[in-house]
């Protein structure tokens, strides 16, 4: 079982939480959106002191962090997970949360998901359906700067080679620094008859492809920024700076940075291999919408438990937001383990049965479901204490009456 408790511990202390019920509690406060105040109302032998002192001393963003990757590390390990991908494979994509009025932090308007204001949480999912990282960003924010921060700040042991995006994250800047970093942009791209390619040498000799083309790369503004380019991705690399504010600063300047100019050209080559390998690879595009389609079944999951105060942000702090997107994605990865667990003990019994379960029909088997997890109600924390390698039983019936 996964150690849960062991990264919510106080600054400067080895030692996590020894209120274990307070600290579960906490954490689904956030992740419901239900408030450390009425989830003291709702359970038992929980009161609003012991929620608030658990979560000043222990809940962080750097708990949350190491807490998340240890699930995540926990479910690429488990043998059934292996039947969703292999692992090396993520996509990422921004989900919208109203907030409460217009006075919230970083409340913005966007006007694809209407006239009211709210946040992005954009989260990273791998093709095993686990969540692996989140960020609050503004809901008139571009996505496109956020999407190496989740592939380079993770603390799991997950190895990304290839990620996929929508149209929001695929602009020629990012292909160029995930080529520097190591990675392997494959977006899926809105009207891709309407982008033009971009060659190395004149045209000449292929008159036919002359439409199709914007024109050459600009080779020389990359050799002459080559030494920054490389420095920059270095920089990014080892944590000295994040790949979003770099971003945004490169777009910020009001004459284009010599270095913006070298990632855009090497972006254009990228992606211009990259669209040929889409038109000519079947597996490409749907290896790209598959992961794409697990990232957004997450996202049913994750505005299901995200149920409390109409699923509206009121909090007044970005740091309280940033909390309630953690520990969403907390839970959702908490849920996704647990049900892959259930999963396989459901698999080895039916396989010991004599059924006949390939692991072609599994990979069709997602792992969000959560009919059969009561969301509501009042919480029993004194379960909590119970043994941990208890199971609850398989439910045999449909089976017995097929009998």
């Amino acid at each position: 079982m996964v150690g849960i408790r062991r990264p919510f511990r106080p600054c400067a202390q080895r030692r996590p939480a020894s209120d274990q019920s307070a600290l579960m509690g906490a954490i689904l406060a956030d992740a419901t959106n239900l408030g450390l105040g009425r989830m003291a109302e709702s359970s038992r032998g929980l009161t609003l002191s012991r929620l608030r002192w658990t979560a000043e001393w222990h809940v962080r963003d750097e708990t949350y962090l190491s807490a998340l990757a240890a699930i995540v590390d926990c479910h690429t390990a488990h043998p059934l997970a292996a039947v969703w991908g292999p692992g090396d494979t993520s996509s990422s994509d921004g989900q919208f949360f109203r907030a409460g009025g217009q006075g919230e932090a970083r409340a913005d308007h966007n006007a694809r998901y209407g006239t009211e204001p709210g946040v992005l949480f954009y989260t990273h999912v791998t093709d095993r359906f686990t969540p692996f990282h989140t960020k609050v960003i503004a809901a008139n924010a571009g996505e496109a700067a956020h999407v190496l921060d989740g592939l380079l700040d993770h603390e799991s042991e997950l190895v990304i080679r290839e990620h996929a995006t929508d149209t929001a994250g695929a602009v020629d800047h990012v292909f160029g620094l995930c080529h520097l970093l190591g990675f392997r942009f494959a977006p899926r791209i809105r009207d891709l008859n309407e982008r033009r390619l971009y060659s190395l040498s004149p045209l000449d000799s292929w008159p036919t492809l002359r439409p199709l083309v914007a024109g050459p790369v600009k080779i020389r503004a990359i050799e002459e920024n080559w030494d920054e380019t490389l420095r920059l991705a270095a920089s990014i690399r080892a944590g000295t700076v994040s790949a979003s504010v770099m971003l945004r600063k490169l777009a910020g300047f009001p004459r284009q940075n010599s270095v913006a100019r070298a990632l855009r050209e090497i972006g254009r080559i990228e992606r211009t291999l990259f669209m040929l390998d889409w038109f000519d690879d079947p597996d490409q595009r749907r290896r790209t919408g598959s992961i794409l389609n697990k990232g957004e079944a997450r996202n049913a999951l994750a505005r299901a438990i995200f149920f409390n105060r109409l699923g509206e942000l009121r909090d007044r702090t970005f740091e309280n937001q940033r909390h309630r997107a953690s520990g969403l994605t907390l839970v959702t990865a908490a849920m996704t383990l647990w049900n892959t667990v259930y999963l396989d003990r459901a698999v080895r019994h039916l396989r010991g049965s004599g059924v006949d379960v390939p692991d072609e029909l599994l990979a069709h088997v997602a792992p969000l479901g959560w009919e059969h997890i009561g969301l509501t109600g009042d919480y029993l924390w004194g379960e909590i204490d119970k043994p941990r390698e208890r199971f609850r039983p398989l439910r045999l019936h449909q089976q017995s009456r097929d009998a």
